[in-house]
Parts: structure tokens; sequence; C-alpha cells
């Protein structure tokens, strides 16, 4: 059931104040946005032997469908591993059709570059300009069979932090190019690079070589499987441990002065009303300003819409009860700030 009801007003000058700083930048900071799971869908696991392994008992492509089993029985989520020891992005290109495509994905989760660095080490990795090449055709294909697509970057060859692993430098020129590749394309990114950076660096203290999150500073252990599930669980929009990751679509009015108190109420109330007329809402909040800091700018009446995803707001936003009620307020106001952001519960 959906719930009304007001939120603590001073949560509403705290936003308007973080929106104020952060919507200047915020699109181009923010990470590409992963697909959001809908009923049915089939993710297969495009990779090397790291996702070879990932299919085994605590593999982190079995972890990932566990987990949505687990918190979205009623979806019907189907998983497939696809991964093959020794592979890199050309080897990837030729069996596209017969691992994936065949399967009728509606998620593809591309999880390759180790071998492509690696394997330079006898001289037959990867050249740079074939790797990008490789991964737009890999992604293009997908797409064009009406898949989404979250591509990963290569994590690690090796586990020190210091920065003399062989492979480091080739490591980050890889990885420069695959988010290059997702923001090109229109893919979603998981960026495993930085995540294993950041957490070697939390755990390794040791500067180890190994055995942190992998056996070999390549394959992963017990503990990296569950951290790599952990991040595309993440990236396919479910929260690590259950919670729930939701929308929340912040909107701050401020009325043009003189406006009657009840033109007022009647846009406070049409607002209130569109939750019980528009069914992707999760859940409605609203409240008006009572900071006692002065700094509100003007903005004296807050909304917070939630969505349970991206594909909820799109069909909120040009909903014909959205619309009605856009012509209702649009007469009244001075100024409008809207501020979405990522949350979980």
């Amino acid at each position: 059931m959906k719930r009304l009801h007001r939120i603590p007003r001073t949560v509403l000058l705290l936003v308007a104040l973080v929106a104020a700083a952060l919507t200047a930048n915020a699109a181009s900071s923010a990470p590409a946005a992963g697909p959001q799971l809908q009923k049915g869908d089939r993710i297969v696991f495009l990779g090397d032997s790291i996702t070879a392994g990932g299919v085994r008992e605590k593999g982190y492509v079995t972890l990932v469908g566990q987990a949505l089993a687990k918190q979205h029985p009623d979806l019907g989520i189907e998983i497939v591993g696809a991964g093959i020891s020794g592979h890199k992005v050309p080897d990837c290109q030729k069996r596209l059709q017969r691992d994936v495509l065949d399967k009728k994905p509606t998620i593809v989760l591309i999880y390759i570059g180790i071998n492509d660095v690696w394997h330079w080490n006898r001289n037959v990795g990867t050249t740079k300009e074939d790797f990008e090449k490789g991964l737009v055709d890999l992604i293009k294909r997908c797409q064009d069979a009406s898949a989404r697509v979250i591509l990963c970057t290569p994590s690690v060859i090796g586990e020190k932090t210091d920065g003399t692993n062989q492979f480091d430098k080739m490591l980050d020129e890889y990885s420069a190019i695959s988010r290059s590749v997702a923001k090109q394309t229109g893919a979603g990114m998981l960026d495993l690079r930085q995540k294993f950076l950041a957490r070697l660096t939390e755990l390794n203290k040791a500067n180890l070589e190994k055995s942190v999150l992998t056996t070999d500073g390549v394959h992963l252990n017990d503990a990296g499987n569950r951290f790599v599930a952990d991040s595309v669980l993440e990236a396919l929009g479910v929260a690590p441990g259950g919670a729930e990751k939701l929308l929340r679509h912040v909107v701050l009015f401020k009325f043009k002065d003189g406006t009657p108190a009840e033109q007022i109420q009647a846009v406070v109330d049409a607002f209130a009303a569109l939750p019980g007329k528009i069914d992707v809402i999760a859940d409605f909040e609203y409240g008006t300003d009572v900071s006692i800091e002065g700094k509100s700018a003007g903005f004296t009446h807050g909304f917070v819409v939630t969505f349970r995803n991206e594909a909820g707001r799109a069909a909120y936003l040009p909903h014909p009860a959205h619309q009605e009620f856009g012509k209702l307020v649009g007469p009244c106001l001075d100024k409008v700030l809207v501020f979405d952001y990522w949350t979980h519960r």
C-alpha cells in the first residue's frame, strides 16, 4: 500500500541546499545507470574463466541467481553463465550468437578484459583498437537483439595496492576504454576496476599479491565472488542483504508573490492525489518549510515522489494525470527545483 505522509520539515531545507549545490554537475558525475529488473528477465553473464568459475556453488553468478530468486521470486528471473577460460574480446565476438543471443537474453553482463591484457605476457593480448571495436560490436549486437547491457571493467591482475603489479598501468588504460565504450553505446557501467582498488586499499594492508579477493591474483576466491556478486546486484538495482533500491524524485515549489492561499492548497491537494491516479508511484511524502535558518530561498513546499525504478519515473513524467497537474501548478509558480537520487530501504 502506498504511504502518504509528511516528511520532517528540516529534511526539505537540506534537500534544497544539496540540490542547489549538486544539480549543476549531477549529470556529468553520475555513473551510467544499470538495467532495472523486469518480470521474465533472462540474464546472460559473458566472460572468461572468472565467469566460468562464477557458476560454481560459491561463484558470483550462482550467488546473484540465489539473491534474485530470494528477493524477487515473483519475477521468475533466469540466470545463464557463458564464461570460457582464456577468452578475450575477439573470442566473445565469435561466440556471441551461439552462447548469448541464441539464449534470448533480456540483460547481458559482459565481464571481460583480463586476458586481453594478461596475455601480453605471451605477446598475444588484444590491441587497444581491437579491444574498443570489439566491445562496441558486442554491445551493439546485444542491443540490436533488444537486450540491456552492463559492461564491466576488468578487475585485477595482482592485488598489491602500491601500483607495482605488472599490469596495473595497462589495466587502467583498458578500463578507461571500457568506460568510454559504455558511455558511447549507452550501456550500463559496472566499474569493477575501481571497486577492487578501493576494496583492496581497505583490506590489503600487507600489500599481498593474492589471497585477499583472489586465489592467484586474478581468479576469485570466496570473498571475491561475494564482492563481485554484491557489485552486480547493485548494478541490477538490487541492494545486497535484501534492501530495496528506490528512486526519489524531489520537487520544491516557490509560489509567485500574492498567490492566494486557497490556490496553493488546491495545488497541494492535486499533487497529493497523483498516487491514486498513477500506479507507478511507490510512495509519496510532502511538507512545508519550517526552518529557522532563513535559507530556504523562498521555496515553501516540498514533495518527494518515490519510484521503484527508472521505468516508473519514465512512465510518470508523461502520464496524463501528471501533465494535467502541470497545467494547474504552472501559472502559480515563481520557481521549481527538481532533484532525483537513488536510495535503499
